[in-house]
């Protein structure tokens, strides 16, 4: 699936600290701000215990998790929409991505300065929203200008998508994003193209302190309050423990670290798990063999795309799917169990692939 998750902020906030937790590719990182004006990109393994778990069942010679793309967008500063900071380029970037990752400093470092004087991450929230609100309005009014000449010209939808834009530009006028509008399908064709950077589907993540790690701080109580009507999603990280667990290579050392610093879980597996979510993206398995393997697919999909995700012969040929839950596996032990049981179906061409399915493909070129 080639959707892309960026990761923002305002600069100094730990965006390239994450991704170079959770990608493949690492980035240099500095105290400076606006250090960088390019995006780095990098690909990054989602973790599922599924997986891992069908492999005690199901013996493979190797594991291969489904993959994100994943964009660190150089930081933003107040004014970006006028061209401050690295302006133009940043906001270019953020509307190629799906979904937004929105890295929130809620740490204190005297040796690292805000850009904003002093640590209040409402207000960064705040000041990111509006540079991507003033974009949104620029695109909503050039689309205006052009659907004018055509109510002029006498085209018949004209009037009605000039209204629907205006419906749009009045939101964002009283500084609320595009996603938070209820909006028809027909209404939301209108904007389609024009990529609105509002409308795209955000996580916040504080990053945090070490010694915030467990319990947090009063930077992140401020941001559960200022989210808990917004229908919006928070996580939180210590974006240096989380990079010194990232250096360790054995999974035992990893977590002895983590015990000792009192967590369960690495962030960043949080992290990518709920951006997988936040693109509307589930997986699906196929076992046996050299591998056990996901595969992604957006939630919906049909068998015969799910098909097509491993290979364009097995959608072009598909007959049937045999399909198995990864909870019948588990409660049963073995594929053969399973078919015993009557927990194997055969499913056809209009079956909806469900999160955590395991397929096997029948097909004919």
């Amino acid at each position: 699936m080639a959707l892309k998750c960026g990761i923002i902020g305002l600069t100094n906030s730990g965006k390239t600290t994450l991704f170079n937790c959770i990608s493949n590719t690492k980035a240099a990182i500095t105290d400076f701000a606006y250090s960088t004006n390019k995006s780095n990109i990098g690909v990054c393994n989602v973790p599922d215990p599924r997986l891992e778990h069908i492999n005690t069942f199901i013996k493979a010679e190797r594991l291969v998790y489904a993959t994100m793309d994943i964009v660190d967008i150089p930081g933003l500063a107040k004014g970006a929409s006028q061209g401050e900071g690295i302006g133009n380029t940043f906001l270019a970037d953020v509307r190629l991505c799906d979904a937004l990752i929105h890295v929130l400093r809620c740490f204190n470092n005297p040796n690292l300065p805000h850009v904003e004087g002093s640590i209040d991450p409402v207000r960064d929230i705040e000041i990111i929203d509006f540079e991507l609100q003033v974009k949104d309005i620029e695109q909503i009014e050039r689309k205006m200008a052009k659907v004018e000449k055509a109510m002029k010209a006498g085209e018949k939808s004209a009037k009605q998508d000039y209204e629907t834009l205006q419906k749009y530009k009045k939101h964002i006028e009283n500084f609320q994003n595009v996603s938070t509008l209820e909006v028809s399908p027909e209404e939301r064709a209108v904007i389609a193209d024009l990529l609105l950077l509002t409308e795209k589907p955000q996580l916040f993540v504080c990053n945090v302190n070490d010694d915030d790690a467990v319990s947090g701080n009063k930077y992140v109580e401020q941001v559960q309050e200022y989210l808990k009507d917004k229908n919006a999603e928070m996580l939180m990280i210590a974006g240096k423990i989380e990079s010194e667990i990232a250096e360790l290579e054995d999974e035992e050392e990893r977590m002895i670290f983590l015990q000792d610093v009192g967590l369960s879980e690495a962030g960043v597996r949080k992290v990518i798990r709920a951006a997988y979510k936040l693109l509307n993206l589930i997986s699906f398995f196929t076992v046996g063999g050299k591998e056990n393997r996901a595969w992604t697919i957006k939630r919906g999909m049909l068998a015969p795309q799910a098909a097509g995700a491993i290979h364009s012969d097995l959608e072009r040929g598909f007959i049937r799917a045999e399909v198995i839950k990864y909870d019948d596996l588990v409660a049963y032990g073995s594929e053969l169990k399973c078919k015993e049981a009557g927990k194997l179906s055969v499913e056809g061409k209009t079956y909806q692939v469900q999160d955590g399915d395991i397929l096997h493909i029948r097909f004919n070129v």
